[in-house]
């Protein structure tokens, strides 16, 4: 049965697609079965895995809304073991179309329960803000991954996230787990990267990734040609440290 991780950070800006994006396409790489779900309206997955939005007929807008069935927005092999579930702008209208509805913050996680059997991962790009989306994708996972950039804040959104994770354990997930922090951005010529860092571990007894992603030119650039960084740039250090990051996945879901 495949393991659902969302991705989330309720702050802008941390790295979260990025994270989304790479992980997703290096679990591949490894041999993984992985759906990859763009659960932000941004839509930025969806392009960063070389997805064309405006092409599109039918997205997890639609499924959310019964109007498709999962199989029917797939996009299947985007990569090698790779499936993608797109979206786009109309999601941000899901949130007022989905109010009156029972049972509004489990749709995404009765659609993922008919294909789980199917993949490895299921990797889930959260919205940055504490929505009725980052709620259906937190009640749809076993665990969640919160990518924090190594700033000043960076503490206060992880705080935030952990609250959230809470919150959602007690009233509707009871198994949603931490899977752990990875930090992003990180940059070695500061001394503030190194500080963050540590200040994190010191205040923070959960699960933190030893692989940290660097700022890196090539990872950044990667997004705008519709390719993770590990087709984009394969043996740059953003390729790597994602590689790694991924070894580290597979081999906490084996504990």
């Amino acid at each position: 049965m495949g393991r659902v991780i969302a991705i989330a950070n309720q702050k802008g800006g941390v790295g979260k697609t990025t994270t989304a994006i790479n992980l997703s396409a290096c679990l591949a790489e490894a041999g993984q079965k992985v759906l990859a779900i763009d659960f932000d309206p941004q839509g930025n997955a969806t392009t960063g895995l070389g997805l064309e939005k405006e092409y599109m007929e039918e997205t997890v807008y639609e499924m959310m809304l019964g109007e498709c069935t999962l199989n029917d927005c797939l996009h299947q092999e985007v990569q090698e073991n790779l499936d993608v579930l797109p979206s786009d702008s109309n999601l941000a209208g899901a949130e007022i179309e989905l109010l009156d509805l029972d049972r509004k913050e489990f749709i995404l996680k009765e659609h993922l329960d008919a294909v789980r059997d199917h993949y490895d991962f299921i990797m889930i790009d959260c919205p940055p803000s504490l929505s009725l989306l980052t709620l259906n994708a937190l009640t749809a996972a076993d665990t969640v991954l919160v990518p924090i950039q190594c700033e000043y804040y960076a503490l206060e959104g992880l705080s935030q996230v952990l609250r959230t994770i809470s919150l959602v354990k007690k009233t509707m997930n009871p198994e949603l787990e931490l899977e752990g922090v990875v930090f992003t951005m990180y940059d070695a010529r500061t001394n503030l990267s190194l500080e963050v860092v540590e200040n994190v571990k010191s205040n923070l007894n959960e699960t933190i990734y030893k692989t940290i992603i660097p700022r890196n030119v090539r990872l950044a650039e990667a997004p705008s040609h519709g390719m993770p960084i590990n087709l984009y740039d394969s043996k740059s250090t953003g390729a790597e440290s994602y590689r790694l990051l991924a070894a580290e996945v597979i081999s906490r879901g084996e504990e």
